[in-house]
């Protein structure tokens, strides 16, 4: 098992490579890993340099010391007032910037996320978490929405993240509310697509993580942009899409070693296919084997 460290700037986030995984951990166990002005930066720059590093397949976020996020530090938020000479525009195009770069990032890339929960979840942090395509947590592991506890609206796109995962009437209930909901109610919601035992949860993670580093990359990515357009598009639309992606992708190097792979009774082996791309339109080559 290889392993490559990353190097974040602070050490309230640790990275690694491993398996074709980007383990990136949140580490301020003293503030329940709350975002600060060192931690979100660095978080921002790993996820893109994840995103576009060819030997990463999958990332897995998580944190240290029983906590996954606590959102924003409520006590950096008290102290702090905004600079008097910073217009108002200013701090909204900032702050469009700085989400588009987090949560953003994430919902966008087409590389597979996972967020691992081994304790609260709450605010931004939620917002973090719901932002990965897949989320585990521990047992003991609780959420809360947060923001009507600290009289604000909320941020980091968590009214879309919440609508998409438990639907408009459930949001409004968990935003207005801001009740705790423990590990096995969140999976009964949809927050959560399993939870584990604590001391099980972050091997089960990233055995789930390189479980997608090792899949087809490219096709995972399309899988991505088919899920993507039926929350945005109408059927028809949708089905188009389906349609261009899977002529599109039907020739490619992945796709002609995982077909082989079932015709041979094997597992799959895409290492060599991480370079190439579809090769012509792939349209017959992939429709005379799925009617052989």
């Amino acid at each position: 098992m290889s392993d490559r460290h990353l190097d974040t700037g602070t050490e309230e986030l640790v990275a690694q490579v491993r398996d074709g995984v980007a383990i990136l951990t949140l580490n301020r166990p003293q503030a329940r890993n709350a975002l600060s002005d060192r931690l979100t930066p660095a978080l921002r720059a790993a996820i893109a340099a994840c995103d576009s590093d060819p030997e990463v397949g999958a990332l897995l976020i998580t944190g240290s010391g029983g906590a996954f996020c606590a959102g924003g530090d409520v006590k950096d938020m008290g102290s702090s007032t905004p600079p008097a000479r910073t217009s108002q525009q200013a701090r909204i195009s900032d702050l469009v910037q700085r989400q588009r770069a987090l949560t953003g990032a994430l919902v966008q890339s087409r590389k597979p996320s996972i967020a691992a929960l081994p304790g609260p979840a709450a605010g931004a942090g939620l917002s973090l978490a719901l932002a990965c395509d897949l989320r585990l947590a521990a047992a003991s592991a609780f959420v809360r929405t947060a923001y009507v506890r600290i009289g604000l609206p909320g941020d980091y796109g968590i009214s879309w993240l919440l609508v998409r995962a438990v639907g408009p009437a459930r949001a409004r209930e968990l935003m207005l509310l801001s009740e705790d909901l423990d590990a096995e109610r969140c999976h009964q919601l949809g927050l959560v697509n399993r939870v584990l035992p604590d001391d099980e949860l972050q091997t089960a993670a990233f055995a789930l993580a390189a479980r997608l580093a090792a899949g087809p990359r490219q096709a995972i990515g399309l899988i991505k942009s088919n899920l993507d357009d039926a929350t945005r598009l109408d059927f028809l639309g949708s089905l188009d899409g389906e349609a261009v992606r899977m002529i599109a992708h039907g020739g490619s190097a992945e796709t002609r070693e995982a077909i082989r792979a079932f015709l041979e009774r094997r597992s799959p082996n895409f290492e060599g296919t991480r370079a190439a791309g579809p090769v012509g339109s792939g349209r017959f080559w992939l429709l005379d084997h799925i009617s052989a």
